[in-house]
């Protein structure tokens, strides 16, 4: 693995997404792109990835995502939620639904992504989901309020979700791919790593092998101990 195995990437157009498709596509994967930039989307079906226009933050699109994957491939071997946008505003300065926007994106984007994929892969008693983190979640600050809400519900979410299936060989974990310069914040993002250098974790979670983790949080391919450096025993 990851050769022959079926990837499905949401926010796959750009930035982490693009990179994670890049990486799976070398590796010999088959691969699921979706994203809301049709534009992007078209570069990417060119390197060979099977594409589908999808804004995560509506269920009936996510859902129709994962039958597209299921038409094309038969089963859905790992699922990466990781379509995000970004916001650096104080809190009054939020426009009106922009908020609720990003809860929906990253948030209800990850539990439909979930929602969807998680029957096939209990069936068949084999799956893997990476859910895209930050350490926005645990750290809150300043100007941040929209993203960190939404992955702190993303890193709840996750460990609820993954603790209910513990006894299959499904495994749902969290990726914090940490300072990346990416499009999500709308502008050039100078001194930061390249996306690329997150698929060796993006590859690691992917193929876990049976009785690996669940419900952890990883960084730069170690665990992550989110929160307890905040709140230590």
């Amino acid at each position: 693995m990851p050769k022959g195995k079926v990837i499905v990437i949401t926010g796959a157009a750009n930035g982490l997404g693009e990179a994670w498709v890049k990486g799976f596509l070398g590796d010999g994967a088959i691969v699921i792109a979706a994203d809301i930039n049709e534009q992007n989307l078209a570069v990417i079906a060119e390197l060979g990835a099977f594409t589908i226009k999808v804004d995560v933050a509506v269920e009936s699109e996510v859902k129709s995502m994962i039958n597209f994957a299921m038409d094309k491939a038969g089963q859905i071997d790992v699922l990466f939620n990781n379509a995000g946008i970004g916001i650096n505003k104080p809190f009054l300065d939020i426009p009106e639904g922009e908020f609720e926007r990003h809860i929906a994106i990253h948030l209800y984007g990850t539990v439909y992504g979930m929602r969807y994929a998680l029957p096939d892969m209990l069936k068949r008693g084999q799956g893997r989901i990476i859910n895209t983190l930050s350490r926005a979640a645990e750290i809150s600050g300043k100007r941040n309020a929209a993203y960190a809400a939404a992955k702190a519900g993303v890193w709840s979410t996750t460990v609820s979700a993954a603790s209910e299936i513990e006894n299959e060989d499904v495994l749902i974990n969290m990726l914090i791919p940490g300072p990346t310069n990416t499009a999500i914040w709308g502008k050039d993002m100078p001194g930061m790593q390249s996306a690329k250098v997150t698929y060796a974790t993006a590859k690691m979670l992917a193929t876990l092998p049976p009785g690996g983790p669940r419900g952890k949080v990883f960084w730069d391919e170690k665990e992550y101990p989110i929160f307890r450096n905040l709140y230590p025993d």
